[in-house]
């Protein structure tokens, strides 16, 4: 018998274990992490997934060395933006020359990080719409499902079969930067608002007040990305955003559960890199600046650390 394939994920947070128990069954998992409490508890009992109410249990290997993964030809970057600079430098040690890195992360910036440590020809772009919530170090929910995208690229076509094998689906597309600003707009518009007010998606749509800036924050990103000749996949960014909190109303996003646990958040490669892509272009991000210094400002006073 042929040995499993094998795959890295860098990372050891809810992303990084749903692709990992998703992939454990068809291939040789490790995940390279540096949280302290998530890496034991992946040690000891592997990742704990939950979906539909029932729990199953997926074992892979957990390393902080990146000297241990040295040679790995496939990797899913799964850390939050705000770690990419780190995680690259430790992806330099192990990646193999005729190695890719595919970055599925929220926001702008993390490819360009990516290929400066890299090279362009092991650096990957992706988008995924899968969504996952952290219940505890080693614990993650389902919290929805969808395509993953990703930017055709030589290196990946070999590693493609494998997610799809997992019971991914995977989409090959042309025009990656529409959908990456796609999401981008719908994060703009739900992420910082959940976490300031620490309410579930669904509560967004249910207040005016809130659709109102929830819907602003999404169409300053699409005048954005229309300055720099981007074309949603979609035509109205507030009626997607709208659209996309009814249909996770139960989800807690990426950014509140940050806040929650008292972590950095990803506010700066999102609304922060609309703001300051609209500065360039002198396109108005007025909502999109006022949240992302909202979000710093509740960061730095240690909201989430209180109860």
């Amino acid at each position: 018998m042929s040995p499993q394939p094998s795959v890295l994920i860098a990372g050891s947070g809810a992303m990084a274990c749903l692709f990992g128990a998703r992939l454990s069954a068809q291939a040789d998992v490790t995940l390279l992490g540096t949280w302290p409490e998530g890496v034991a508890a992946l040690q000891h009992d592997g990742i704990r997934l939950e979906a539909g109410g029932l729990e199953t249990r997926h074992p892979v290997r957990v390393t902080t060395d990146p000297a241990d993964c040295r040679g790995a030809r496939f990797v899913l970057v799964l850390v939050k933006s705000w770690q990419t600079r780190r995680t690259a430098g430790m992806l330099a040690e192990c990646l193999a020359r005729d190695g890719v890195a595919l970055t599925l992360q929220n926001g702008l910036g993390n490819l360009e990080v990516l290929r400066a440590a890299l090279g362009e020809e092991r650096a990957a772009l992706g988008v995924t719409t899968m969504g996952a919530t952290l219940v505890g170090p080693g614990t993650v929910r389902v919290g929805g499902s969808g395509p993953t995208y990703v930017a055709r690229q030589p290196r990946l076509e070999a590693h493609l079969g494998l997610l799809q094998q997992a019971g991914l689906e995977v989409e090959v597309d042309d025009d990656l930067a529409s959908v990456q600003w796609g999401k981008l707009a719908v994060n703009a518009g739900i992420n910082p608002l959940t976490a300031l007010l620490r309410v579930a998606n669904g509560a967004l749509v249910e207040d005016d007040h809130a659709r109102g800036i929830m819907g602003e924050a999404a169409r300053e990103t699409a005048a954005v990305a229309a300055a720099l000749g981007v074309r949603l996949p979609y035509r109205d960014a507030a009626v997607q955003a709208e659209d996309v909190a009814r249909r996770t109303a139960a989800n807690r996003s990426s950014m509140l559960q940050d806040i929650l646990r008292g972590a950095p958040t990803e506010i700066d490669a999102i609304n922060g890199a609309v703001a300051e892509a609209g500065e360039r272009l002198k396109v108005p991000t007025v909502v999109n600046r006022t949240l992302w210094r909202l979000v710093r400002a509740a960061v730095a006073a240690g909201e989430g650390a209180r109860p």
